[in-house]
């Protein structure tokens, strides 16, 4: 063992250790948080402005190319950014290999579905017209 290892003998031998993926985790979370802080007003006051118009400015709303560009960027963000959020509570307090390996393929499978669900909405509203 190297004299400049922090490593336990044992952990060396576990083969334990940094899984090297914590700051690329870290980064991907942070820029999805930053992304969602342009995405969320310009959506939600976006959105403020078509229901207003009732259902048919909804769905006129939803038709503009642009604003269905917006909410499909806003919701994959917003999925992306859950399902990160949501891998790290569960790597943290999740003890039981196998429970927590069947709650982190749960949670990017519910991620993906409900993304699915809403681009599938949105994209049909958006192509009724």
């Amino acid at each position: 063992m190297s004299q400049n290892s922090i490593k336990t003998p044992l952990g060396s031998v576990r083969g334990l250790g940094s899984a090297k993926e914590g700051a690329g985790h870290f980064i991907k979370q942070r820029v999805t948080a930053i992304a969602l802080i342009v995405l969320v007003p310009l959506a939600l006051i976006s959105l403020m402005g078509a229901v207003q118009g009732g259902y048919e400015g909804a769905v006129a709303y939803v038709s503009n190319p642009i604003f269905a560009v917006v909410l499909l960027l806003f919701t994959g963000t917003a999925f992306y950014h859950m399902r990160l959020g949501l891998q790290v509570v569960i790597e943290d307090y999740i003890a039981k290999h196998g429970t927590r390996a069947v709650l982190l393929m749960l949670n990017t499978f519910v991620s993906i579905a409900l993304f699915a669900t809403a681009a599938y909405c949105i994209v049909r509203v958006g192509l009724s017209n």
